[in-house]
């Protein structure tokens, strides 16, 4: 896989994300899921990218020959019900997991200060606060965007957002979200995040000295 490749999948991977995360799933990408044609990797990558990619696969074959707005209609009642509510057992949001701030407290501006630092300005379309995972995910593909680009300091900006933000609630939401549903497209996306943060966490070691 050339370079090009390689950053589309990984802008592919976070599309996806986005699209999972950040509201209930609308009945277009629900059925673009079940028309099976998405891309895995034919080799694996990581422990838990290879499980997210393997749980997806799962989930598709499962629902493949159902109607979709059926099946949009069972996610939409299990997205809300685990993270939506009322009291919701995962709130996905950055400063929720963290320990040095309270929840939408003042480790949000942390946030945001790092969203300034690369010239980014977070979109409106998600309607929560700029640590909800997919407004974090947004920058993520911001930042892989520039690197395609040829911007060798978004390497750099994607080095501080993971050591001082992703990496410090990723895990723990994961375990959340693996405890508190057994549907596999959400279990698959939790396990398809963490590895993708571990993934990205390579790339920018090995582009970003010290």
């Amino acid at each position: 896989m050339d370079d090009y490749a390689v950053y589309e999948a990984r802008i592919e991977i976070v599309d996806f994300l986005i699209e999972a995360f950040w509201d209930v799933p609308g009945e277009e990408f629900v059925a673009e899921l079940l028309d099976g044609d998405l891309r895995f990797p034919e080799d694996g990558v990581n422990e838990h990218l290879d499980e997210g990619f393997d749980r997806l696969r799962t989930f598709v074959e499962e629902n493949r020959a159902r109607d979709p707005a059926a099946v949009q209609e069972e996610l939409e009642t299990e997205y809300t019900t685990v993270f939506v509510g009322p009291r919701p057992p995962v709130l996905a949001h950055e400063t929720y997991y963290r320990e040095d701030t309270d929840f939408i407290g003042e480790g949000l501006a942390d946030v945001e200060a790092s969203y300034a630092a690369a010239g980014w300005n977070p979109p409106e379309d998600y309607g929560e606060e700029n640590d909800f995972i997919a407004v974090e995910l947004a920058f993520l593909r911001y930042l892989i965007g520039l690197q395609r680009d040829g911007h060798e300091e978004a390497f750099g900006y994607e080095r501080v957002f993971i050591d001082e933000h992703l990496s410090t609630w990723v895990e723990e939401f994961h375990a959340d979200v693996s405890d508190e549903t057994d549907e596999d497209l959400y279990r698959a996306a939790a396990s398809l995040f963490l590895g993708l943060v571990e993934f990205e966490d390579e790339i920018v070691a090995q582009m970003v000295a010290g």
